[in-house]
């Protein structure tokens, strides 16, 4: 089947100073969390967490579910946290 993100949901995780999300292979639940230097780096958007955070998230979330993907074909774990290195940094 591969993963798949039907549900858009997503959170902040003040204490790990990330973005959490999930996708979904079959009927197993992957996660993932990005921390919040990441999500600057590759949206300019100062790391704070905050709404703003989300939303520049919510703007870069097609080019991250396509790195989420490719990093769990690599490696199929219940758990990831993406990097800047993941994206190419």
């Amino acid at each position: 089947m591969g993963l798949q993100f039907p549900n858009r949901s997503r959170s902040l995780d003040n204490d790990g100073l990330a973005i959490r999300f999930s996708g979904y292979d079959g009927m197993f639940e992957i996660r993932f969390s990005m921390d919040l230097v990441t999500l600057e780096r590759l949206t300019g958007a100062p790391a704070a967490a905050d709404d703003a955070s989300l939303t520049a998230f919510d703007g870069i979330r097609t080019k991250v579910e396509t790195v989420a993907i490719k990093t769990y074909q690599r490696s199929r774990k219940s758990s990831y946290r993406l990097a800047a290195s993941d994206f190419g940094y």
